[in-house]
């Protein structure tokens, strides 16, 4: 059964972070509300909860995964940026976007698309998640909570806890979160394609 934690939206309890932190580093798979909705999030070094993930969201091995950092010099250890990519990204982050690009050896290679060599990256800008990255030192391993056979992502942690109570080991609820999913930014062939409109505006990257 999954621990429900109540967070404060504006200044998350600073034990409540430490504890899903250690749940992570244990091994444990959180459900946590972002300013994309609800995000299921693992630590780095946890290749199980990849199994975990695609098997609540039936994914296969294509699935891009997300690492979620603090801040862009985070980003920036984990995905190769170009000049110009590094300044259109650095200008609408912290945000509801994420951005797939070439993966760096920091990313295990079990997270990077098998046949691209690609990772999701993003940098939520909510509170909570920031408070949680803080503590973990690190970015937490990602994926937008969208069931299978739905295509809206879950945004109230009461739901989460009801349809993912034997999946997950802590909901965290902190109120109202983002009600879509980010806007996904594909950087790969080198010049910026939208592959999916989400809650971030497309508008600047086409």
């Amino acid at each position: 059964m999954a621990l429900y934690l109540d967070v404060h939206p504006v200044n998350p309890q600073a034990r409540t972070m430490q504890k899903v932190a250690e749940s992570l580093r244990a091994g444990g798979l959180v459900a946590y509300p972002t300013d994309s909705g609800y995000a299921l999030g693992a630590a780095l070094d946890n290749p199980a909860a990849l199994d975990r993930i695609r098997a609540i969201r039936k994914l296969d091995d294509r699935h891009h995964f997300t690492l979620v950092c603090r801040n862009f010099a985070q980003l920036g250890q984990f995905v190769y940026l170009d000049n110009a990519e590094f300044r259109a990204i650095k200008s609408a982050t912290p945000g509801p976007y994420t951005f797939i690009l070439r993966a760096t050896s920091e990313v295990p290679r079990r997270m990077a698309h098998p046949k691209k060599k690609t990772v999701g990256v993003r940098i939520p800008d909510t509170a909570l998640v920031q408070a949680l990255l803080e503590e973990m030192g690190e970015p937490i391993l990602s994926s937008t909570l969208i069931l299978p056979g739905h295509t809206d992502v879950l945004t109230d942690g009461w739901t989460v806890k009801e349809e993912l109570d034997h999946a997950v080991d802590i909901v965290l609820d902190s109120g109202e979160c983002g009600t879509e999913p980010t806007t996904v930014v594909d950087w790969t062939s080198g010049s910026p394609e939208v592959v999916r409109v989400g809650s971030g505006d497309p508008e600047r990257f086409n």
